[in-house]
């Protein structure tokens, strides 16, 4: 089995060791060296050229931004971000800036607590030799385009003849997925004549600011899911982190319903249970939007879409960081298409019935 080799960078002398610690604590992993600021960092890589470097955004001399647009730049690496959960804000703007994913620390002090994200730290890590490295640095180029929808007021939409309208897009991402629901979300200008739901892997406490950075930034009204939200043409809902999303008819209207993970839920929020749930209201009338990710989730939520007749489009493998969920869900034989992140958005509008304007 092929190493890992790790550069730490922390400020803090007992993160920097106790990370070292979890890290070596698997023998396919080795920390060859670490580093206080984030000048010291830059010095590491370029020196030691490692597989992955840990950071910590909030350093003496050099803050984990600078560090990362000097990384990203003359020596490409994949970054894990540990930040703790009160820099969530800063944590979305480092994965703007190349970081691959990150993971919360339970408490800014020092702590053993620090220890409880050692699971997590481990899988993160060992996804190093997964990672499409080119798609992670050549991410702008890859930002969907932008498409207008066009102008449906007054008059009937311009429907594709072969397709059916849409009235939900699901989306379910994970590794590298942030980016990539921003750059989609972004690229939809105009009155969207359905609602989108995400399920992005991601822990609790994070979701809000991240829907709230979405919102800010795209013309839908994005917001995290909560339990009764309706659904309706316009709105984006986003799974809050540690929950799962799934709907019901009430009154004649489909409701948000925010439950436990099941025991068997690996990943939450669950993409197979969003497009299980999905598929029994919506039928056909149902796109699922399969992103960049690893793991297997959402693979039964595509055949369960598929099976009520709704419709699939899957990222590819050139743009996904991680090919991972698009590959089992290629695997099910039931994937409409397969799209590259440039192309999503105007994918989505095509699949939802409608020839989207020239941008």
């Amino acid at each position: 089995m092929k190493t890992i080799r790790v550069v730490v960078v922390d400020d803090s002398a007992y993160n920097r060791r106790t990370i070292t610690r979890m890290l070596e604590s698997v023998p396919e992993i080795k920390v060859v060296g670490y580093a206080g600021d984030g000048e010291e960092g830059i010095r590491k890589v370029l020196d030691l050229r490692p597989d992955l470097v840990t950071l910590d955004l909030e350093m003496p001399r050099m803050d984990g931004f600078t560090f990362l647009r000097i990384i990203m730049n003359s020596c490409p690496t994949p970054v894990i971000v540990i930040s703790s959960r009160s820099d969530d804000e800063r944590v979305f703007k480092a994965l703007e800036f190349g970081a691959v994913d990150f993971i919360a620390k339970p408490t800014r002090t020092i702590s053993e607590d620090l220890l409880n994200i050692h699971d997590d730290l481990i899988a993160k890590v060992r996804t190093t030799f997964s990672l499409n490295l080119s798609s992670i640095t050549t991410r702008s180029a890859v930002t969907p385009a932008s498409v207008a929808v066009p102008d449906l007021k007054g008059r009937p939409a311009t429907h594709a003849d072969n397709l059916s309208s849409v009235d939900v897009v699901a989306i379910g991402a994970s590794t590298g997925g942030p980016p990539a629901l921003q750059g989609i979300l972004n690229s939809l200008r105009g009155s969207v004549p359905f609602s989108v739901v995400i399920s992005q892997h991601m822990p609790a406490g994070f979701t809000r600011t991240f829907a709230e950075r979405l919102n800010r930034l795209s013309s839908l009204e994005v917001s995290e899911a909560q339990d009764g939200d309706i659904l309706r043409p316009g709105m984006a809902l986003v799974a809050p982190g540690g929950y799962n999303m799934v709907f019901r008819r009430q009154e004649g209207a489909v409701v948000t319903r925010i439950v436990k993970p099941a025991p068997e839920d690996r990943y939450v929020p669950s993409v197979d249970a969003m497009f299980s749930s999905c598929a029994e209201l919506f039928g056909r009338r149902l796109l699922g939007v399969v992103l960049t990710g690893m793991g297997n989730d959402g693979r039964k939520g595509v055949v369960a879409i598929k099976n009520a007749g709704g419709q699939i489009i899957v990222e590819s493998e050139q743009t996904a960081v991680v090919y991972g969920m698009p590959r089992e869900a290629v695997a099910t034989g039931m994937v409409d298409r397969v799209v590259p992140l440039g192309g999503m958005g105007r994918e989505i509008l095509l699949r939802s019935g409608i020839f989207p304007e020239a941008q």
